[in-house]
This record gives C-alpha cells, sequence and structure tokens, in this order.
C-alpha cells in the first residue's frame, strides 16, 4: 500500500554512489516506479561522457527538461516515482522541482525530494572502476571528479542525505524513516 497522492524521490548523488540499486530496490519495496536518469540522455550526450568529456549545462538542459516532464506526468496522474538522477547543481534541482505544478521558485516546498547518496570518493573511484570494468556503464572513472566538483549541496534546500556505504537494505530503509516519509509508505 502506498499514498495516493504521488509523490516523488530523486535518489541523487556521483556516478558509482548507488542511485541505480537503492532505487530499485525502493521500488520493490514502496511500489512506486524506478526511472533511471541515465535513460533520458541524449545518445550524443552518452558518446560524450564515453569519450570523458564532461557534459556542459547546455547539453544537460534537454536532459534535465525531460525528466522535469516525466515528473509532472506522475504527479498530476498522482503516482509516485523514484528517480535516480545525479542532480548535481542547485539550478538542476530547481528544473526538477518545477515539475511540481505546485512549487514555487526557490521554495524548496515540493512533492519533489531529494535523498543525497553520500559516499567518500575513495569509495565512489573503486566501484567506478569496477563497473567499468566489468562494461556495465558508459561513463568512465576519469569523469568522477568533474561531478565531484560540480556537487553543491545547500543546506537551505533541505536535501536528505544517507550514508551509502551502508547495506543497500539499510539504506532503503533509512530512507523509508526519514521524516518527510515516515509513515508515508506502508509495506
Amino acid at each position: 500500500m502506498v499514498s495516493t497522492n504521488g509523490a516523488v524521490i530523486v535518489i541523487m548523488g556521483v556516478s558509482g554512489a548507488g542511485k541505480t540499486t537503492i532505487g530499485q530496490k525502493l521500488e520493490k519495496v514502496i511500489k512506486y516506479k524506478y526511472l533511471d536518469a541515465d535513460d533520458f540522455h541524449s545518445q550524443s550526450n552518452k558518446e560524450k561522457m564515453s569519450m570523458g568529456i564532461p557534459l556542459t549545462d547546455e547539453d544537460r538542459k534537454p536532459w534535465l527538461e525531460s525528466l522535469r516532464d516525466a515528473i509532472e506526468e506522475y504527479l498530476i496522474n498522482k503516482k509516485g516515482l523514484v528517480l535516480g538522477c545525479s542532480a548535481l547543481k542547485k539550478q538542476y534541482r530547481e528544473i526538477l522541482r518545477s515539475g511540481d505544478p505546485d512549487y514555487k521558485s526557490e521554495g524548496y516546498k515540493s512533492a519533489v525530494n531529494f535523498v543525497l547518496l553520500d559516499v567518500p570518493a575513495e569509495v565512489l573511484i573503486a566501484r567506478v572502476n569496477k563497473r567499468a570494468s566489468e562494461g556495465k556503464h558508459y561513463m568512465p572513472a576519469s569523469l568522477l571528479q568533474s561531478q565531484l566538483d560540480l556537487l553543491n549541496i545547500d543546506e537551505s534546500e533541505g536535501i536528505l542525505k544517507v550514508d551509502a556505504t551502508l547495506s543497500p537494505e539499510s539504506i532503503v530503509d533509512t530512507i523509508r524513516e526519514m521524516h518527510p516519509f515516515r509513515g508515508y509508505f506502508q509495506s
């Protein structure tokens, strides 16, 4: 059983933080649809990243707008959504929040909630290298530093943080028990 009001949980962080793993596990537990933002990237964005070229804000804009439109569709239809998305900069998160038809710019009160998977750089490097060696992702470890440099969290946004070195099950349990979600989802 889930809330019927619809809400969006954006599982955010840099490459290797665990967004897909946690998003897919949350989908099973809370019965919200999971979407991976990587699937919304254009082929040219994927090619740039696979060549080790960081994306520009201009590259990201159509991608973020398509994610915003997906968020809006879920909220208008009162459906819940878990979105795995890097959402590295405040301006990117603002675009995603604007998918909430009731959102007022920079008010940070929104049906779109952000949870940062917080992971030390050395753990991220190991995860990204492992994934790359297994051929499981198009983004090379060489781009990780550019993502870490872009990651900017403004405390006024109320972004929730989870220690992503914990087991996936513990991370999902922690998210379910966080203040904005406490009692919202039932197993």
